[in-house]
C-alpha cells in the first residue's frame, strides 16, 4: 500500500488494529531485560508504546503521518515516550549493532525488499540481540482475518527461516491462531512466527 492509502486507513478515529500488544511481543518481550528497541512499519504505535510502559528505550518509523499521529496520542495516554520518525523501509538508515531488540509484527514486503531489510535489521543488532518476528504465511490467502490480498507479499516459512538462517533461531512456528486485534485482524488466521538471536560475537 502506498503512503497516502495507509494514511487513509489510519484516518480513522478508533485503533483500527486495537490499541493492545501483540500476543507473541507481548508473551516473547516479557522474557527479555529491557534496553533499545526497534519497531519497523510501526503504524498506530500499540505495540512500541507497549514496550514503553514495559522501561524499553523505543524507536518506531512509518511512513504514514496519521499513524505517527496516533501512536503519539497512544504514547501520552499511557504517560509514556517513544521516538517515532517518518521514513518508508527503503529509505530508513540505522547503525550497525544499535539495538538489542527488534520487531517485526506484519512488516510485508515484496520478496528482494524482505530480504534486503531483513539483512540491514540483523546488522543493527548488538551481539546478543533478538528479532521477534510475526507475520502472515501464505496459507492465510484464502481467509479474511487479516494481511495483504496479494500473494507475492506472504510469506513462505521457509523463506523466513533462511533470512534469519545466520541467527540462532530460538522460536519458529508456522501455525494457526484466533486474531483479536482490532478491527481488521480478527478470526483464524495463519501465522509464522519466530525470535532469533545474535549470536555474532558472542
Amino acid at each position: 500500500m502506498s503512503k497516502q492509502q495507509w494514511d487513509s486507513r489510519y484516518s480513522a478515529e478508533e485503533y483500527i488494529y486495537g490499541k493492545e500488544p501483540n500476543t507473541y511481543l507481548k508473551e516473547t518481550l516479557s522474557k527479555l531485560l529491557p534496553g533499545r528497541i526497534l519497531f519497523p512499519a510501526e503504524g498506530e504505535g500499540r505495540n512500541a508504546v507497549y514496550a514503553a510502559t514495559a522501561g524499553w528505550q523505543v524507536d518506531a518509523f512509518d511512513q504514514s503521518e496519521a499513524g505517527r499521529h496516533k501512536a503519539l496520542k497512544l504514547a501520552s495516554m499511557k504517560s509514556v515516550k517513544i521516538n517515532y520518525d517518518i521514513s518508508s523501509i527503503e529509505d530508513w538508515q540505522v547503525e550497525d549493532e544499535l539495538y538489542d531488540c527488534i520487531v517485526l509484527i506484519f512488516v510485508h514486503l515484496p520478496p528482494e525488499m524482505r530480504m534486503a531489510f531483513h539483512s540491514k535489521m540483523i546488522a543493527s543488532l548488538k551481539p546478543g540481540g533478538m528479532i521477534i518476528f510475526e507475520a502472515f504465511s501464505k496459507k492465510q490467502f484464502p481467509r479474511n482475518s487479516g494481511g495483504p490480498k496479494d500473494p507475492e507479499m506472504l510469506y513462505d516459512a521457509d523463506d523466513i527461516r533462511q533470512d534469519f538462517a545466520s541467527m540462532n533461531i530460538t522460536d519458529f512456528a508456522e501455525t494457526l491462531i484466533d486474531l483479536d486485534e482490532g478491527l481488521l485482524h480478527r478470526g483464524l488466521a495463519e501465522v509464522i512466527r519466530l525470535s532469533a538471536i545474535n549470536n555474532k560475537f558472542i
